[in-house]
């Protein structure tokens, strides 16, 4: 079990959102308050990361390009200095969108990564999962 940092960043995401929460208890007593919501904007000026499919739909198109966005984001605040701790919890297809993006910093500040969907989960479910 890896002891979540007071103060940590933790990062619940899918295609369609993200929740940006903070570890306000010590480490081995997680104690989760949101930061701030995401959701996808601007998804037709900006384009998903790589190539797509010929036959993929205008749905999985635009999840990927919220992947890449959220990506992006968690980037910049790591370069801006907002967290040193990250935990990355998204359904699987989600987390591997935004992994191959995350600068070198972001990957050496994640202690943990999640590969579920807690996105509709509350607040307890989602310390009880990074409990165990």
């Amino acid at each position: 079990m890896t002891l979540i940092p007071h103060n940590a960043l933790i990062v619940v995401a899918d295609g369609g959102g993200a929740k940006l929460l903070r570890n306000a208890g010590k480490p081995g007593a997680v104690s989760l308050r949101e930061e701030r919501q995401l959701t996808p904007t601007n998804l037709d000026d900006d384009g998903p990361s790589g190539s797509r499919p010929e036959d993929q739909t205008q749905s999985q198109t635009d999840e990927a390009t919220f992947a890449k966005q959220l990506s992006l984001l968690i980037n910049k605040m790591k370069l801006n200095g907002e967290f040193e701790h990250l935990v990355l919890i998204a359904d699987p297809q989600t987390l591997g969108q935004i992994r191959p993006i995350l600068h070198k910093t972001v990957e050496a500040a994640m202690i943990r990564s999640l590969a579920k969907d807690y996105t509709n989960s509350s607040f307890e479910d989602i310390a009880e999962a990074l409990a165990a």
